[in-house]
């Protein structure tokens, strides 16, 4: 039997309870969950759950580095956009983590194959703690973790403050260079949210824009997003991308920002800062603020 016509033998099974006894199943403890979206990821392995499956990441393929230790020998169900219902089924999950803004049009047929998470947003990340927390019966892990994070933000809040002093809070812009373009991210981006938790400050254009990007199409339209601090990273590893940065550094326009003639500008990992997703990720990215600004010590 072919893998398709597998899929549609299993659908079709489901309202008959011939696959999974479907009541009963979703009062128990998952034990089989797929994660279909990075930031899902990235929590089930915080939350101290090993997924049945998910899904490729962005770059680093086929698993970000930081997540391979936890995730070896996870089997992969394809891409974020176009998971693979076919493999889905031959895992068969007791539970599919899926975010409405990628998932929407497919959960008719996810909630055929097992009880579906789906999360309104990728981007919040403390809400897909809160929520995975309860849906896989790991609701005390979540809440540490949670406690944990806002223990983490206060303390380099303070040290933050200490470090800028009468300068604090200063701007900043966060800057995801791109093959062809410059993407700036905004205050309820995954990044952005978190530099927002720690007090930075937003510049009036950043704080206007809807969304989470604004996407810059010219080098001269970056004063657009003047700050007192940029964090930049490179999307990926490509001669592309690095040939992109090497431009815009060399642009007339870059030395009259104020982030450059401060010496303020920072390169970060974009796994961490964008592709992440998740609350290991946020962690990550408050231990590169303390590193690059020079905090002793860092964050515990």
């Amino acid at each position: 039997m072919s893998r398709r016509r597998l899929l549609r033998w299993s659908l079709s099974l489901l309202p008959l309870g011939l696959s999974r006894p479907a009541l009963a199943q979703s009062l128990l403890v998952p034990q089989r969950v797929i994660t279909l979206f990075q930031g899902a990821t990235d929590t089930a392995v915080a939350l101290g759950v090993t997924p049945a499956g998910v899904v490729d990441s962005w770059s680093e393929k086929p698993m970000y580095r930081y997540l391979r230790p936890a995730l070896a020998g996870v089997p992969h169900v394809g891409l974020e956009t176009q998971p693979s219902l076919e493999d889905i089924v031959l895992l068969k999950p007791d539970t599919i983590v899926a975010s409405r803004f990628r998932h929407q049009r497919l959960e008719p047929l996810l909630s055929q194959i097992a009880p579906v998470v789906m999360l309104d947003e990728i981007y919040q990340f403390k809400k897909t703690v809160q929520v995975m927390g309860q849906a896989l019966g790991r609701q005390a892990v979540a809440d540490t973790l949670l406690q944990q994070w806002q223990q983490r933000v206060d303390r380099l809040r303070e040290q933050l403050q200490r470090r800028f002093g009468s300068g604090w809070p200063p701007t900043v812009s966060i800057l995801d260079i791109r093959e062809d373009h410059i993407r700036s991210y905004l205050p309820s981006s995954f990044p952005g949210s978190v530099l927002s938790e720690l007090g930075f400050g937003w510049s009036d254009a950043s704080r206007a824009q809807p969304g989470v990007s604004l996407k810059l199409t010219s080098k001269e339209s970056i004063p657009v997003v003047d700050a007192d601090i940029f964090f930049i990273f490179l999307r990926s590893e490509s001669p592309a991308v690095q040939r992109n940065y090497e431009s815009l550094i060399r642009h007339p326009l870059w030395q009259r920002l104020r982030a450059p003639q401060r010496q303020q500008v920072w390169v970060v990992n974009g796994v961490t800062w964008s592709l992440s997703g998740g609350i290991l990720g946020a962690n990550m990215m408050l231990d590169d603020i303390a590193r690059v600004t020079g905090i002793a010590g860092g964050v515990s």
